[in-house]
């Protein structure tokens, strides 16, 4: 029972913010070739896209960039992208490099060609535009967590002095404050670095002030602007709450109908700038990933509230606090339970993706971590309850162990204890002594042991968050499928993406670099190979020859040559036979002239 709770919360935040567009179709295909020049070039993605103002990089036979309109959604669509092209295009091979923004308001990117009557080759660099800055992308990243981090806490901990009404509700000021103020900082960084985090650009672009301009009308900039609006109206209630009279002997409905309009627009502000927005059932999927966000901030973030509030309160207190939050984590992970579902039947598409995607073994490490805090919340409902037990309970229990001790004459006649109920008055009764309390020894020890295994609950909670932050900058697996269905050189990764540097020791330009191999679907049968070619500098090249082949040892078949064709731009094919499951033997050679030419090998593991 518990495994399988476990394997369905494995995609406890999986779904709502980790899906990136996937380029499915281009017009004219990828290595095509038409007969007169295009009007056009058309895209279509697995999901709508937002468009940047250098979306489309053109490059005609000569290598210089061909002078294009500006890009829009063709027939209005939000899943396509669209460029104009001059009206006569010269004879030979045109390479396209572009690059949107997903609905999960994550930058994708990739190149295609295509050919004008005929393919035309050679060995000139093409600078097919900026890659990801890694500065601009950890920093981005970073405030993603602490975003993530605080809005939780700030959820959690506001739900916990609502919901549970402990007596002191002094120890929960600081994280409030201090919540606040780390979403409202890590907004701002994410609302400036919008710009160069799209554009693939340093942290300095941040300070471009038509750059700031176009992502304030932004879908994701103008979702953190709804954010520190939200903030703002947050920070006059956590005001307005902390004046008000104490309420911890019963609900206080006016807090909690001020508060909970706060939280979900809180929660839609992620939502509404992430894959819920977009693709099928969009009311549905919005409002499973806004209950799916609050759950989670109101156990995970909770946890904390309960953490520092196990140190400052009272017992008594504390056997009335512990048991509502242990009714309310339940409830919550009841509807991470039932959100969790549907959001991974619609991001993660198949159970063979668990193990043969990036994003499938993401969720398996997050298997391991919400074990473990599963396992730990059930060792925190033993201490809960022996914590809640009742007074009485304990009154009868401690007498008892009392009379135990105390010896009895032989033969001597029952005494009246023994006959009596616990606690009946009676003037001849000797004073006995006093059942452990919650503010004795017996309920120091108690705490301590809850504290504990909230402290270990609280540290395994902050690893799932950051492997859910990973997951937001990896390829799910519906998406992977989808694309690989027709998936062109240059674009996202589809099953398996083998990086091979080569170096002849001859060109610093052409004579060393590396070569990215796409198998797919790396699987037993028929299997589509593409090779895109980098210089030593990252751009494209063409150069005269790559060839492939793959060898199984273990079963002593092969060289298996998957005879590369050049595509102008880059080298494929789509009927390469590998006939039997296992690690296969790669050996791609990189040939830059007539006498200089270089062999590697890699290992690639081929599913049944």
């Amino acid at each position: 029972m518990l495994l399988g709770t476990v394997l369905v919360l494995l995609f406890l935040s999986g779904a709502p913010a980790s899906a990136h567009a996937a380029l499915r179709t281009t017009t004219p295909d990828d290595g095509s070739v038409v007969k007169q020049g295009p009007r056009s070039v058309t895209l279509t993605f697995t999901e709508s896209v937002g468009l940047l103002d250098d979306s489309f990089r053109v490059f005609g036979p000569d290598q210089r960039r061909v002078h294009t309109g500006e890009a829009t959604h063709a027939d209005g669509r939000s899943d396509t992208a669209r460029v104009g092209l001059p009206e006569k295009l010269a004879q030979g091979t045109y390479t396209v490099a572009w690059r949107v923004v997903s609905a999960d308001s994550h930058p994708v990117s990739g190149a295609f060609s295509f050919s004008v009557g005929k393919r035309s080759a050679t060995t000139t660099q093409i600078d097919t535009g900026p890659d990801e800055d890694p500065l601009t992308g950890g920093l981005y990243d970073a405030a993603r967590y602490l975003a993530y981090l605080a809005a939780a806490l700030l959820v959690g901990a506001a739900a916990f002095a609502l919901l549970c009404r402990p007596a002191n509700r002094s120890p929960l000021r600081r994280p409030l404050v201090t919540a606040w103020w780390t979403l409202l900082g890590s907004t701002v960084v994410l609302l400036l670095l919008r710009a160069p985090y799209e554009a693939g650009a340093g942290p300095a672009a941040a300070f471009d002030a038509d750059a700031l301009s176009r992502t304030l009308t932004s879908r994701p900039g103008l979702a953190l602007l709804a954010r520190l609006a939200v903030l703002l109206l947050t920070a006059g209630f956590l005001v307005w709450l902390s004046r008000r009279r104490d309420r911890r002997d019963r609900r206080d409905p006016v807090a909690l109908a001020a508060g909970t309009p706060l939280a979900v627009g809180l929660a839609l502000t992620w939502a509404a700038a992430e894959h819920a927005s977009a693709g099928i059932q969009v009311p549905l999927a919005m409002t499973s990933s806004v209950l799916h966000l609050l759950a989670t901030g109101v156990w995970l973030g909770g946890l904390v509230a309960l953490l520092l509030t196990l140190r400052r309160s009272s017992g008594e207190d504390l056997t009335q606090v512990v048991p509502r939050f242990s009714r309310i984590a339940f409830a919550s992970v009841t509807v991470l339970v039932v959100t969790g579902v549907y959001q991974s039947w619609r991001g993660l598409g198949s159970v063979s993706a668990l193990s043969g995607t990036s994003y499938g073994r993401l969720l398996l490490a997050k298997l391991v971590a919400v074990t473990v805090l599963v396992l730990a919340a059930g060792y925190s409902r033993r201490w809960t309850a022996r914590l809640a037990a009742p007074a009485t309970t304990r009154t009868v229990a401690a007498v008892a162990a009392v009379r135990e001790r105390v010896a009895q004459p032989v033969g001597a006649p029952p005494s009246p204890e023994a006959t009596e109920e616990p606690g009946t008055p009676d003037a001849g009764e000797p004073e006995r002594p006093e059942a452990p309390s919650p503010e004795s020894g017996d309920g120091d020890v108690l705490r301590r042991g809850l504290r504990r295994s909230v402290l270990i609950e609280v540290a395994v909670a902050a690893v799932v968050l950051l492997i859910t932050t990973l997951l937001t900058t990896t390829l799910p697996g519906r998406a992977q499928a989808e694309a690989a269905q027709q998936a062109p050189a240059g674009t996202l990764p589809p099953t398996t993406l083998v990086t091979v540097p080569y170096d002849t020791g001859t060109d610093s330009v052409t004579g060393r670099g590396t070569v990215q191999v796409t198998l797919d679907p790396a699987r037993v049968g028929e299997n589509g190979v593409q090779a895109v070619v980098y210089g030593s500098d990252k751009g494209l090249i063409v150069i005269p020859e790559v060839r492939v082949t793959f060898t199984l040892p273990s079963r002593k078949v092969g060289p298996i040559d998957a005879e590369l064709n050049d595509m102008g731009g880059y080298w494929g094919t789509n009927s390469v036979n590998l006939p039997l499951p296992g690690t296969w033997t790669m050996k791609t050679t990189v040939r830059v002239s007539d006498v200089d030419q270089v062999t590697v090998s890699k290992r690639v593991r081929i599913a049944s």
